[in-house]
């Protein structure tokens, strides 16, 4: 393993947890502000909460996902509304779907939120336990008595630059990480091309697109020999056309995720500067960053730094034969992987015209990207559950589809 990809690991980790542990600041925030009002009220409506995380799932990439993750973690949704999300949810590969593919992408969307909401009535009807592999004191958001008080009357008048003035170390600390992270999106050591760089077998994701459709190319000047030099030269335009675009998209992506990563962090400063002692010390360092920054870091850590090593040994592709049904076990078996990167290989077979509709959509159903590696880290019960009631959604429809 090269320092190189060890460094692209990283990142990856790094923007993964930011992402989370940001969105999990500002829940917080928001719940405590409102005195826990709003998780209440969502907690006691079952069937908005599914709503809501089906439209979550819906957002391209991962940070809706992520949102309802920490939101079941904290009783917020149940298990059911968890499932909605993951069924609905394409990860990552979203972008490039909608790019390669919009109108196929839109019905392959529409179709997973159909089994989305349909799985998740049955849960939702059926479950006597909605939420799996949590805890008993693995409650909501914590509100203590003296913050719902002072929220209740109004109390908002904080002295900015008494905080400032009187800072204390905790709040000094927060400060420090918020702008630190800022910097480093401003800088560009954290970005969204995470997105597109694969770790398989080393590659980046333009080279495993590149050598796919080299292999599209060569098998087909192998059944028309006659035709090479116009096949390859209309590929090659083909290829350079689309490597052309797909930087296009690359940048447009990593763009998006920098937008997101600089308002939520930005959000994030604000909070730290206006907030309460106690929110800081009580919420945002003793529950945020102490309980979950670790777990949620070194899971994620470790998950892409095994898949790397694993990606190494084993070219995917080549595994692929051209049998159907193995070719399906093949998709789900990947789409357990909690990671965007290797689904793509299924994304480009698809829109290359090379694999049925599903077997695609057998892996959309099963993975979900990044999106589950905060539950995996919180809740392995609620992880391993989730997944098999997905493979077998998915070897339903596969099956029945072949």
């Amino acid at each position: 393993m090269t320092l190189n990809t060890f460094y692209i690991i990283l990142q990856q980790t790094l923007i993964i947890t930011t992402l989370v542990l940001g969105m999990m600041m500002v829940i917080e925030f928001i719940n405590v502000r409102t005195g826990g009002l709003w998780s209440k009220k969502l907690q006691t409506k079952p069937w908005i909460q599914i709503l809501f995380a089906i439209v979550m799932g819906f957002i391209p990439g991962c940070l809706g996902t992520y949102t309802v993750v920490s939101l079941y973690i904290h009783r917020v949704v149940n298990f059911p509304a968890l499932m909605a999300a993951l069924i609905t949810t394409t990860g990552d590969e979203a972008f490039f779907m909608f790019s390669l593919f919009p109108e196929k992408a839109l019905l392959i969307n529409l179709i997973l939120i159909g089994i989305a909401i349909v799985v998740a009535t049955l849960l939702q009807v059926t479950m006597k336990n909605k939420f799996v592999g949590l805890r008993d004191k693995e409650m909501s958001f914590p509100i203590h008595e003296n913050e719902s008080c002072s929220h209740t009357h109004h109390h908002k008048h904080h002295n900015i630059k008494s905080n400032i003035k009187n800072i204390s170390f905790v709040r000094a600390l927060l400060i420090t990480l918020s702008v630190g992270v800022l910097v480093l999106v401003l800088s560009g050591v954290i970005d969204g091309s995470h997105h597109l760089n694969l770790l398989m077998g080393g590659q980046t994701e333009e080279s495993v697109i590149h050598s796919m459709e080299s292999h599209q190319i060569e098998d087909s000047t192998c059944l028309h020999i006659d035709c090479h030099n116009h096949n390859h030269n209309h590929n090659h335009n083909h290829n350079h056309n689309h490597n052309h675009n797909h930087s296009h998209d690359h940048g447009g992506e990593a763009d998006w995720i920098r937008f997101i990563l600089i308002i939520l962090f930005t959000a994030i400063l604000i909070i730290v500067v206006v907030a309460e002692e106690h929110f800081l010390e009580e919420h945002m360092w003793e529950h945020v960053i102490k309980v979950h920054l670790p777990k949620i870091f070194l899971w994620t850590f470790g998950v892409i730094l095994c898949l790397t090593i694993i990606n190494n040994y084993i070219n995917i592709h080549d595994i692929i034969d051209t049998k159907p049904f193995i070719v399906l076990l093949i998709a789900i078996l990947i789409g357990i992987i909690p990671q965007s990167g290797p689904h793509l290989i299924f994304l480009i077979l698809f829109a290359n015209g090379d694999l049925p509709l599903g077997i695609f959509l057998a892996n959309c159903i099963v993975q979900d990207g990044h999106g589950a590696l905060p539950l995996l880290a919180e809740s392995r019960k609620a992880f391993i559950i989730s997944k098999g009631i997905k493979i077998i959604i998915a070897l339903l429809i596969g099956v029945f589809t072949l």
